[in-house]
C-alpha cells in the first residue's frame, strides 16, 4: 500500500478492493489506457460518483464533433491554467495516445506559436476566454469563434473547457498524486 503522503487526502482504492461495476470500470480504463487514473481510484469510495464520472467522460473525450485529441489538448491548456500537474500528466498522455503530435503536446502553453491551424487557436483561445469566466466571453469573442466552429462544435468545445475547470479542482483540493504513466510511455 502506498505511503498517506502518496495517496493524496482520501485513501486510492486498488483493483483487488473493488467489486463489480467499479471493478469492471478500472479494467476497462486499464485495457484503454495501460494504468487506472489516481482519480477514478479515489473517487471509487463513492462507486455511484465515479461511474458518472466515466459516464460524462467517455463521450465528453471520444471523438466526436471534435477530434479526441484536439479535446485532450484543450483539456491540457485549461489545467495547465489552473495550475493542476495530475491533469496536465494525464492529458498530455492522453492527447498523444489519440493522435496529437509531440509538437502539438509540446506546444499547447504556447499556441499562438504552435503547430496548430488558426481554428485550433481560436478554440484554444475560447477556452483562454471561459477560464477567466462565463462572463469573459464578449459577443466578440463569440463572433470570431464562430467563424470556426459550428454549433455542435462549440458545444463540444466549451463543455471540455468548463469541465475541466471542474476537474482540476477536485483531484487539487483532494492532492490526489500524479498517476505515473505506463512505462512503455513514461518518456
Amino acid at each position: 500500500m502506498l505511503s498517506t503522503a502518496l495517496q493524496g487526502r482520501v485513501r486510492m482504492l486498488e483493483r483487488d478492493e473493488v467489486e463489480g461495476e467499479i471493478a469492471a470500470l478500472y479494467d476497462k480504463l486499464y485495457e484503454e489506457r495501460g494504468v487506472v487514473p489516481n482519480m477514478f481510484k479515489t473517487v471509487a469510495q463513492t462507486p455511484a460518483l465515479a461511474l458518472g464520472f466515466a459516464a460524462f467522460l467517455k463521450p465528453l473525450m471520444s471523438d466526436g464533433e471534435l477530434a479526441a485529441w484536439y479535446k485532450e489538448l484543450v483539456a491540457t491548456r485549461v489545467a495547465s491554467l489552473n495550475h493542476c500537474e495530475y491533469c496536465i500528466s494525464s492529458h498530455r498522455f492522453l492527447a498523444r495516445l489519440r493522435g496529437a503530435s509531440e509538437q502539438q503536446v509540446a506546444a499547447v502553453d504556447s499556441y499562438e506559436d504552435g503547430p496548430f491551424t488558426e481554428k485550433e487557436k481560436a478554440g484554444l483561445r475560447y477556452a483562454d476566454k471561459l477560464h477567466r469566466s462565463a462572463h469573459a466571453i464578449e459577443d466578440v469573442d463569440y463572433a470570431e469563434v464562430k467563424k470556426y466552429f459550428s454549433d455542435k462544435e462549440l458545444i463540444e468545445l466549451t463543455a471540455v473547457a468548463a469541465a475541466f475547470e471542474f476537474f482540476p479542482r477536485f483531484v487539487s483540493a483532494l492532492k490526489v498524486p500524479v498517476t505515473p504513466l505506463p512505462p512503455e510511455t513514461a518518456s
